[in-house]
């Protein structure tokens, strides 16, 4: 696959659900076609770091209306025309300097010789709604745990947005997103304890930690504080922050995913903390009901 064109304009960190724009580029993938379109509403999933599922929706170019199955991350070399790599493909972190980068949208049907036409793009926004609530709710519960087991740190480490040590960024190996859920997961190893992290007595208070950590979420959520997303440039590939207004404290952390508007939009959260049988790995799941 070969491509000539500069890096996508997004425009979900607004909130926005549509757009019209230029077709630049339609690439066949794997059992359909990727359509690349200059601007874009669509939040695509992050090759780097996957833990918001893709938005879909629709296309409609020429009078013909497509869905939109997923949506991902391509990349191509900077400077003229190169190869195309999409989504997991990507040989790089999403914002190297030395690549253009695209939203993809991912569509079972030919859509033909579309470069050049403009193309309607329409986010499903239920969809778009659940995971932006789970994803502020992720973004919420890490500072929660932070300030619950800020006590078990023997040594300074780098703090998070409120001041506590920001266990969430140092211990997490994986995360994922769904409608109104989030569920991340957390190595309690030698590199942890090493930090001066100490989760001994861990699993004996674990249900107390829960009910703090449920208590913050709760506070935080009748605050009804405003919530969005910050970006450093109009590209998918520019930098962006989760940005909240707590009475605790103004809340700006690197994020690159959608948000709702404001904490109380979130409803009740229900936070759980599970520990592995060997003590090693801390599971915390945080449902919206």
């Amino acid at each position: 696959m070969t491509f000539t064109s500069v890096s996508t304009f997004v425009t979900f960190p607004r909130g926005e659900l549509s757009a019209v724009a230029p077709v630049v580029r339609v690439v066949p993938f794997g059992d359909g076609y990727g359509v690349v379109s200059a601007v874009t509403p669509f939040h695509p999933e992050d090759h780097t770091w996957p833990d918001q599922p893709a938005d879909v929706g629709t296309l409609t170019l020429g009078g013909r209306t497509s869905q939109v199955v997923d949506c991902v991350i391509g990349a191509a070399p900077r400077g003229a025309a190169g190869a195309l790599s999409i989504g997991s493909d990507v040989p790089v972190r999403r914002g190297d300097p030395g690549w253009d980068w695209y939203v993809v949208h991912l569509t079972p049907d030919d859509p033909g010789p579309a470069v050049g036409e403009a193309v309607e793009l329409a986010v499903d926004p239920a969809h778009r709604h659940g995971l932006s609530a789970g994803h502020t709710a992720c973004e919420l519960v890490g500072l929660a745990l932070n300030q619950v087991l800020a006590a078990r740190w023997s040594k300074e480490v780098k703090p998070d947005a409120l001041g506590a040590p920001d266990f969430d960024k140092l211990a997490i190996t994986r995360s994922r997103i769904t409608a109104r859920v989030s569920v991340d997961h957390y190595r309690l190893g030698k590199s942890l304890r090493r930090k001066g992290f100490s989760a001994v007595g861990l699993a004996d208070e674990l249900p107390e930690a829960e009910a703090a950590v449920n208590a913050l979420m709760a506070g935080w959520i009748a605050e009804d504080a405003p919530t969005g997303v910050r970006t450093d440039g109009p590209t998918v590939a520019d930098p962006r922050y989760f940005c909240c207004g707590l009475r605790q404290g103004a809340v700006t952390t690197p994020c690159g995913g959608t948000h709702v508007e404001r904490t109380g939009e979130l409803g009740r959260v229900s936070v759980t903390l599970e520990l592995s049988e060997d003590g090693t790995e801390l599971r915390m799941e945080a449902k919206g009901t």
